[in-house]
């Protein structure tokens, strides 16, 4: 795949507490809030937007990090780019104070600007609400949005943070008490949770599957793919079920997940919504 030109997405910026930050816009209807994994907005992330704008919401990508639109892969740019690429991400992200990226019981400060363009954009948008879908390194920051009543649809794909280097960094997500004890207070209100990865991967261990079952109960719906579910053409390990992992082919599981997530952000936000792939 190569870069993508974003052509089709309006481009905008929000600041809150001082902090600028661009957005792509596509689509209209209530907004989805879209965060990238590492290490930024790929073209297979801006693709996931698109299918969310197709359902009929408003799909909004803000820039926290990386090259918006770069291919990441090493068949686009070559090895050694590609590498200096993670690498150019991975240092100013891992010494950043707006990330968590190792402690436990705590939410990363970046969760605040995105709670405050949640509410920017449902202001803007309309609808009963607002969903976030978060990928990887942003994938506890789709969760951590929902201490606020107006996220409606929160989804984590392969959640990586924190890092999982102990067990007790495995059994957690990054959030802090006091808002794993509001979502939790949500859940029991009646607020589903979406959950995605591949069983066998390490960067978003099973055990982060097992703390999110048993703080929020059923109301979390896990998703969990086999690795030999994962597109085998992809450059590293099953990890990324929505973007590069994906094989968007009738009869495969991770195009089933993709219409799951998208049916529970339809179902969540749009009254008229119909299930994918369903007749009138």
């Amino acid at each position: 795949m190569a870069d993508d030109t974003l052509d089709d997405f309006q481009r905008d910026a929000f600041t809150y507490e001082g902090k600028t930050r661009a957005l792509f816009r596509k689509g209209s209807g209530p907004a989805v809030i879209v965060m990238a994994e590492f290490p930024g907005i790929s073209p297979q992330v801006f693709d996931f937007a698109r299918r969310v704008a197709a359902i009929g919401c408003t799909a909004v990508v803000p820039h926290l990090y990386g090259n918006p639109g770069r291919d990441p892969s090493p068949a686009a740019h070559g090895l050694a780019s590609a590498l200096a690429n993670v690498a150019g991400q991975f240092g100013p992200i891992c010494v950043s104070r707006e990330f968590v990226v190792l402690a436990t019981g705590r939410t990363s400060p970046v969760v605040q600007w995105l709670r405050a363009l949640a509410e920017h954009e449902h202001h803007r948008c309309g609808g009963p609400g607002v969903g976030s879908v978060g990928m990887c390194f942003t994938g506890g920051f789709a969760l951590a949005m929902a201490v606020d009543d107006r996220l409606l649809a929160p989804v984590l794909s392969q959640p990586g943070l924190p890092l999982g280097f102990t067990s007790r960094q495995k059994y957690s997500i990054d959030l802090s008490p006091a808002d794993l004890a509001r979502v939790k207070e949500r859940c029991a209100d009646g607020l589903p949770v979406m959950g995605l990865r591949f069983r066998g991967d390490r960067r978003s261990p099973a055990e982060r599957f097992e703390f999110l079952r048993d703080q929020l109960g059923d109301a979390f719906t896990a998703i969990e793919l086999d690795d030999a579910d994962a597109n085998p053409d992809a450059v590293l390990s099953p990890h990324s079920v929505l973007t590069e992992h994906l094989i968007d082919e009738p009869g495969q599981p991770t195009q089933a997940a993709l219409h799951q997530v998208l049916d529970f952000l339809g179902g969540r936000l749009l009254a008229d919504h119909r299930p994918i792939g369903r007749n009138p």
